[in-house]
């Protein structure tokens, strides 16, 4: 009867299984096609997915894991009803079930030492996101979307949690080579998605259903086993619960049909785990590639923490500063790995490289650890330019000056403002106008900026010839400035649970590229078209969990300023008396006239397919810096705003590395020669 009672249950459980995975790929595939087909009417957009590597209309649906114990060794009935909705044409070999039994029995790496300093900070101020009655209002309302999509989450935890539950730990495997190996070449692919996390959840329900019937039913059919597990409940509860609980590090004994040993071995079962998120920082990947790390904590006059990170050469008398654009962190210098990225190729060439993350890290990081959120994020695109770049460049010299100066005595004899090294600057949009900013306000007030050369990606600045969508959002933030800066003065992804949820969508997108596909046009006609691969960039480490980029509502203001204004001003407060106060004149600084203090050469980059900010834009750059005598130089390429930092072209990597090189490393001058020079200055 037990044996009648346990097949029935087992082909009932396939069964289920076989229809819910049928109805959900049926589903996905619907959605799929339905965007597939909306992508075909779109203006213009039914070739949006060419030239993007890897995406096709046709998605990659991988079929469902086997259960543990159908790993190895079924029978072909089950192993049928498994593979039956599976496509001859696809393949799920990087989710293969030797795969998943490494990253089971590896435990997980651990973050970074900033990514944990950053997370813990965001941990201690997580009260802070929902201080104000708007953003209450706000989780109230997206409550019911929260809870449906964290449901099957909660799924997989009662299925961890009754798992450990009733396990004992007997030990720990120790872990073999392949899990360290398998840890560093994880890559953002091996990534699930929603989808797949919701199937996952499904199939952990289900077993857990059937778990409890057969439980039931040999229950009723065993009456002595009900004492004994009876028994055992009550010894153990007099014994204490220590065991029961612990749901990071519970081991369960498993074994497998197949194997020669079937003695039950320990599995290590962690519930963070089961969210295969990629959270991945700057220094995981490039420790992962075999380079040097340093994270250098930097703090403005204004008290704001800053990430400087470092690919230290500290014997290297030459160095290079990179500083992102908006929404995008030191992430973007390294991304496209050893070949492709400027950081990488800058220490191949013997550069001390600096990697610089403005303020706006989702982190929040600042020395007052009660400051509100409205007070943390009320800062514009000056703040970048005045605050967080001369923190970071004094930094660097404080840094590179002590360390010179031990590998090399003689540097000491150096006097007269000469530096022991040289520095150059590579900037992408705001970026590149902050940097600008940061040269002109530092003649201003008679400091040096350090720098001895500019190369500048698409800089910000100008903005007036802009496409549509970008002409309306102007008129909109001027508009409604005076109520949604006091509103909403951050514009961020606020809680850990949604990050997670866009770091999952993104591999969705790619698993379903018709989707993905929609998703790319919509957003490049928000941007006014531009083709760069926006979807692709939302699927890269720096788009986690833990440190998701923000940006402050004054930054978005400040550019509409801009833009309105035709002019590269700093940004106007909206009163006579503020503006008096900070600049000494009723109006913002126009920086354009002040272009003929710039004392060095100057590189600007152009994309020909950037309708972010276009070639006529950088090139309003280079005629006012032409009428200033500035030592400038243009170059355009066939890209969007997006491919100078994101995409690898070998062509622009070796543009900017030719311009770093004309810049030779400090060398050691004679006396006389100084004393020249000196006076030549003062002539």
């Amino acid at each position: 009867m037990q044996r009648f009672v346990d097949n029935v249950l087992a082909v009932t459980k396939e069964s289920v299984k076989t229809f819910t995975f049928e109805a959900l790929h049926t589903i996905v595939r619907l959605i799929n096609g339905v965007s597939a087909f909306l992508l075909t009417i779109l203006p213009g957009k039914a070739n949006i997915l060419e030239g993007i590597h890897g995406w096709e209309l046709r998605p990659t649906v991988r079929g469902p894991r086997y259960p543990r114990w159908m790993e190895n060794g079924v029978s072909s009935f089950n192993k049928f009803i498994h593979e039956l909705s599976v496509d001859s044409d696809t393949s799920s070999e990087d989710y293969s079930s030797a795969e998943e039994d490494i990253d089971g029995l590896c435990p997980a790496s651990p973050l970074s030492q900033n990514s944990q300093f950053s997370h813990a900070n965001s941990f201690t101020k997580n009260t802070g996101y929902w201080t104000g009655w708007p953003m209450f209002l706000l989780s109230w309302i997206l409550f019911p979307v929260r809870f449906l999509l964290g449901l099957p989450l909660r799924l997989c935890h009662l299925f961890y949690s009754r798992d450990s539950a009733t396990s004992s730990v007997r030990g720990r495997r120790k872990p073999s080579r392949l899990c360290s190996f398998a840890r560093v070449h994880r890559t953002t692919d091996r990534r699930r998605g929603v989808i797949e996390d919701l199937h996952l959840a499904i199939e952990m329900f289900i077993e857990s259903i059937f778990d409890f019937f057969h439980k039931a039913a040999h229950f009723l059919l065993s009456p002595s086993e009900v004492k004994r597990v009876l028994y055992r409940w009550f010894s153990s509860q007099s014994r204490g619960n220590e065991d029961t609980y612990g749901l990071s590090d519970a081991c369960v004994p498993t074994a497998t049909l197949g194997e020669n040993d079937p003695t039950l071995t320990e599995r290590k079962t962690t519930f963070h785990q089961s969210l295969n998120t990629d959270a991945r920082t700057c220094q995981d990947v490039i420790t992962e590639l075999g380079y040097p790390y340093e994270a250098i904590r930097v703090i403005t006059s204004d008290g704001y923490v800053l990430l400087l990170e470092r690919i230290p050469r500290r014997d290297s008398r030459k160095a290079v500063y990179l500083q992102h654009g908006i929404l995008d962190s030191s992430m973007g210098w390294v991304s496209n790995g050893i070949v492709g990225s400027p950081a990488f190729a800058a220490y191949d060439q013997g550069f001390d490289v600096f990697l610089g993350n403005f303020r706006g890290l989702v982190s929040r990081d600042h020395v007052d650890k009660n400051i509100s959120s409205r007070k943390y994020w009320r800062y514009s695109v000056n703040e970048h330019g005045v605050e967080d770049i001369p923190a970071m460049i004094e930094k660097i010299h404080q840094v590179k000056t002590a360390e010179l100066k031990i590998s090399q005595p003689e540097l000491e004899e150096e006097r007269n403002g000469d530096q022991p090294y040289k520095l150059c600057a590579i900037s992408h949009s705001l970026g590149g106008a902050a940097m600008l900013m940061y040269v002109i306000t530092r003649h201003i007030e008679e400091k040096p900026h350090r720098l001895s050369r500019l190369i500048l990606l698409s800089p910000a600045g100008f903005h007036h010839d802009s496409p549509l969508p970008l002409t309306a959002m102007e008129y909109l933030v001027l508009l409604l400035a005076p109520v949604l800066g006091p509103i909403v003065p951050g514009l961020y992804i606020p809680t850990r649970f949604f990050r997670m949820l866009v770091n999952k969508l993104a591999r969705d997108f790619h698993n379903y590229p018709a989707v993905g596909g929609l998703v790319q046009t919509l957003m490049s006609y928000v941007v006014g078209g531009d083709s760069s691969n926006w979807v692709g960039v939302l699927g890269l480490p720096h788009y986690n969990m833990n440190d998701m980029p923000g940006l402050s509502f004054y930054v978005v203001h400040h550019l509409a300023q801009i833009k309105h204004e035709k002019k590269f001003i700093m940004y106007d407060y909206g009163s006579a008396s503020a503006n008096m106060a900070l600049y000494g004149s009723p109006k913002p600084l126009d920086l354009g006239e002040y272009y003929g203090v710039i004392d060095i050469p100057v590189d600007l980059v152009a994309g020909k397919k950037d309708n972010v900010i276009r070639p006529t834009m950088v090139q309003e750059h280079q005629r006012l810096m032409k009428d200033a005598g500035v030592d400038v130089s243009y170059k355009e390429y066939e890209y969007a705003h997006l491919d100078f930092t994101f995409s690898h072209h070998e062509e622009l990597l070796a543009y900017v590395m030719s311009r770093l090189l004309l810049v030779q490393a400090a060398q050691k001058q004679p006396c006389n020669q100084k004393a020249s020079r000196s006076t030549e200055k003062a002539k």
